[in-house]
């Protein structure tokens, strides 16, 4: 941890149990959640990557991914949450590795350079947005809804940013794969990993985490064996232990 640095009101400091990393979060915004960890270990990483981090937040997964790749662009729109991003990445002594962008990544092409990253990674919003439903939704509710970015715009511009062979990775709604699947593939991504996360051994699936690769050709699918979170008796199965204290 770097320098000296002060806790602003409603922030708090959490430990990220990895490199000795931690992260300002505040308690007013949204905090990150299991899904950010689970899918910052879901990626095949290479040491000479250039990885985009569509939608940062506080900036969690490209710390948690920082040791992994060579260079990390997180982006994010919310002012507020960009500059705890920014704070994180200077207090962790990563700003030579990470560089954070506040911007809106719908506009892609006023952003970045098409085809200039290797990966692309994101925990986007999920939920869409039923008619009349927008003023019901308040708070930190919000930032799970797509008010702000759709599952087409982030699929849209994880395409754009790829390099011809790129990788795309995703958390997203066991619910939506079939939405999922067409989005990807009419911006000539296929899916080519694919694993369901389930609350526990006898419960559906509500997740899944997804890579797809540009220009690949149809088929081939990988689907791994899913993700249980939780025992029987409500507790951490031992694979999400091993994941949080990798």
């Amino acid at each position: 941890m770097n320098g000296e640095f002060s806790l602003r009101d409603g922030e708090r400091l959490d430990d990220l149990m990895r490199s000795g990393r931690v992260i300002i979060q505040n308690e007013r915004e949204f905090c990150f959640s299991m899904d950010s960890v689970l899918i910052a270990h879901f990626p095949r990483f290479k040491r000479n990557a250039r990885v985009m981090d569509l939608g940062t937040g506080t900036g969690v997964i490209p710390l948690l991914i920082a040791d992994d790749v060579k260079e990390i662009c997180a982006v994010e729109l919310n002012s507020q949450m960009a500059d705890i991003a920014r704070r994180n990445v200077e207090l962790n002594g990563l700003t030579e590795k990470i560089s954070v962008v506040e911007g809106d990544y719908r506009k892609h092409r006023e952003l970045f350079k098409a085809e200039s990253f290797d990966l692309a990674i994101a925990n986007p919003p999920y939920t869409p947005i039923g008619n009349g439903a927008a003023n019901r939704i308040t708070g930190i509710a919000r930032a799970r809804h797509e008010f702000t970015a759709t599952l087409e715009d982030v699929v849209t511009a994880a395409r754009f940013v790829l390099k011809f062979r790129g990788v795309f990775c995703m958390i997203h709604l066991a619910s939506r794969l079939c939405e999922i699947v067409d989005a990807l593939h009419r911006r000539q991504m296929e899916m080519k990993r694919l694993r369901l996360i389930q609350p526990k051994a006898d419960r559906d699936a509500n997740l899944i985490m997804l890579e797809a690769v540009v220009g690949a050709n149809a088929g081939n699918l990988q689907i791994m064996p899913p993700l249980i979170v939780h025992n029987a008796d409500g507790s951490y199965t031992d694979e999400i232990y091993r994941i949080y204290n990798e």
